[in-house]
């Protein structure tokens, strides 16, 4: 029976990077965790242990640090794409390098009403991605969002919905919304201002959140991802993630109490996914 190497890539994860760019006046960080991954002709290493087209994952590690030394980690987009030409260009063995970025964002320390010159704070869980596939002629990027957690108090509904024996969830015309927001969008086109471009995509996909009139989490997905694609000419593509965090109305009677949309107990789990893409045609 004839056996043949089918797909296969290798590559090095959870590559830590903090690089600290020093100002007269104060100081910027950027921490980011990369995942690199080279697709090629490495089939003799599989079959005959020919380790000559095998460039080290710990070369893979050295080289985000030395690139980071000499160019800026911000935006994450541009450092992957001087990442993915260093390989390409000094490995002709590799067909396609693939890079992700998570940024894991850090705020100044507030010091008398002024943010601290070299002290930092992280204040949430929420993280900047960016992924990188460069093949040799084409290029895709994207961009996102993780846990950006939101939540709105009204406008939201949830009515209408199927039924069937085992059903025992009520309609609620008035609810708690909340969700942490994953988000990953691809850019059109080379020249493209990644910075400006995420914070305004960040924007928009806030806004439209708090302001929709939600009538179910799928019917809040749309319309955040429809304001991206209507909003943005270099993006084609979005695709979201929406985890259902439910707050569940505190029965207070028992306590001789009424509880008018006060008090509500957060459950993580299990909790419901809302998932889907939006392309332009």
């Amino acid at each position: 029976m004839a056996i043949r190497l089918a797909e296969n890539n290798y590559g090095k994860s959870r590559v830590r990077l903090l690089r600290v760019t020093r100002q007269p006046d104060h100081h910027e960080i950027k921490e980011v965790t990369l995942s690199i991954r080279f697709e090629g002709d490495f089939e003799a290493a599989h079959t005959a242990g020919d380790n000559s087209k095998i460039l080290p994952t710990d070369t893979m590690k050295n080289t985000v640090y030395a690139l980071a030394k000499q160019y800026p980690a911000e935006p994450v987009e541009e450092f992957a794409l001087h990442l993915a030409e260093h390989f390409l260009t000094y490995n002709p063995q590799v067909a396609r390098v693939q890079i992700d970025v998570l940024e894991h964002p850090w705020q100044r320390i507030p010091m008398n009403g002024q943010p601290h010159r070299s002290a930092f704070l992280r204040g949430s869980n929420e993280r900047r991605t960016a992924s990188v596939s460069s093949a040799r002629g084409t290029v895709a990027v994207r961009a996102g969002i993780e846990d950006l957690a939101v939540l709105k108090t009204t406008d939201s509904a949830f009515v209408g919905f199927r039924r069937d024996p085992y059903t025992t969830l009520k309609e609620a015309s008035e609810r708690i919304l909340s969700t942490t927001i994953h988000a990953t969008w691809l850019y059109l086109g080379a020249e493209i201002a990644y910075g400006p471009a995420w914070h305004n995509v960040r924007k928009m996909l806030l806004e439209t959140f708090a302001q929709h009139e939600s009538l179910s989490l799928q019917h809040t997905l749309y319309a955040m991802g429809e304001a991206v694609l209507n909003s943005f000419d270099e993006i084609s593509e979005i695709h979201i993630s929406l985890p259902n965090k439910h707050y569940l109305l505190v029965d207070l009677k028992p306590f001789g109490m009424d509880n008018l949309h006060e008090v509500f107990l957060p459950t993580d789990e299990p909790h419901g996914l809302i998932e889907a893409t939006l392309k332009k045609s």
